[in-house]
């Protein structure tokens, strides 16, 4: 069994539900993982059985998202955790186990290619079979794209870089946000998952990848789930290899009768510039991680993140006013940051050791 901290309550409530009132008294019960929101998960082992626990606070995460799209993905053959018990007032579910090894943990140049083909089949799977989907699933509209995008502003440019935006340049900033609301929006629609990425995609031995972390999809830009596949946040591959892969990618969703842009270059100005909506709001999200909820790891991915922007904002006549402005104030500042940052840790570290 777990060991019971007595301040914790939800998981004296989680251990009561799965020993007690579900019959797993005897078995072992440890943390899994956790995640960027609220939701924490645990591994019960039960014999040579494993099982996952998700424990989502009621108060802070609504199950019911989850229990509908992993509804709708099992009904596509596509292989999700299977939900075998619910106790929805406590925000506590019991879960099929679909192992511990992720993409990222795995993934490297002699196998990228044949893990992704499977990750690509998949994503296929999900716009093709999932394209009545559209009345269920929240839109991915205009308000929702810039509402994400004003995440950045607040948390990364004022929390981390602690730069105070003019009245221009915050003007700057809404141009651009409405233009990559427009580039999106342009988009033919179709299922998205939303975190489509390497350590939400497992390795497994049939049906391969496992699918987790769904329970934000909504109707929206074709391009996103593959923009957060190919330009993950936490693995980089060289530019020319994503192109090559997001290409081959559009003519599979050709050959499914589905719509791809007017050319190939259209379809990749799409994908860049869905990439740049979605990583200027992981930079914000990624500082609120760390300055409002304590989590420091994702900081460490926020120079792939950086990188991923300066990349995109220097290639497209809609950025290239914000280029000026990212690369004359951002990139020193983010410098700075990281540099102030790397001595504190460097301070903390000496002060520990006399210790």
């Amino acid at each position: 069994m777990l060991e019971k901290e007595s301040s914790d309550f939800r998981l004296q409530a989680l251990s009561r539900w799965v020993f007690d009132d579900l019959g797993f008294a005897g078995s072992e019960l440890a943390p899994a993982s956790a995640d960027a929101s609220f939701r924490r998960y645990f591994r019960l082992s039960s014999g040579n059985d494993t099982y996952i626990v998700m424990d989502a606070p009621p108060e802070k995460e609504n199950l019911a998202p989850f229990v509908q799209v992993a509804g709708s993905l099992a009904d596509m053959g596509l292989n999700v955790p299977l939900l075998l018990a619910r106790n929805l007032p406590q925000g506590l579910l019991l879960l099929s186990d679909l192992g511990s090894t992720s993409y990222l943990t795995v993934l490297n140049a002699s196998n990228a290619d044949s893990l992704y083909a499977d990750a690509f089949a998949a994503l296929i799977t999900l716009q093709t079979a999932g394209a009545g989907s559209g009345n269920f699933l929240p839109a991915y509209d205009a308000a929702l794209l810039e509402r994400e995008m004003d995440i950045m502003p607040e948390w990364f440019l004022g929390k981390y870089l602690g730069l105070k935006l003019s009245v221009a340049e915050r003007s700057l900033l809404k141009t651009l946000f409405e233009r990559l609301t427009q580039v999106a929006l342009e988009q033919p629609c179709g299922f998205v998952h939303r975190d489509y990425h390497s350590r939400n995609l497992m390795v497994c031995a049939q049906q391969n990848p496992g699918i987790l972390d769904f329970q934000d999809a909504v109707w929206g830009p074709i391009t996103y789930d593959l923009v957060s596949l190919l330009k993950d946040c936490y693995i980089e591959w060289p530019e020319p290899t994503v192109h090559h892969w997001a290409l081959n990618f559009r003519r599979r969703l050709l050959a499914h009768g589905l719509a791809a842009g007017a050319s190939d270059a259209e379809f990749i100005s799409w994908f860049d510039l869905m990439g740049l909506q979605r990583h200027l709001k992981v930079l914000g999200i990624f500082a609120r991680l760390f300055y409002r909820d304590g989590k420091s790891q994702y900081l460490k991915d926020l120079p792939l993140v950086f990188r991923y922007v300066q990349n995109v904002i220097n290639k497209y006549p809609q950025t290239i006013e914000f280029s000026k402005f990212f690369n004359s104030i951002l990139a020193p500042a983010f410098a700075r940051a990281r540099a102030e940052r790397k001595a504190d840790t460097e301070v903390l570290g000496k002060a520990r050791n006399a210790h």
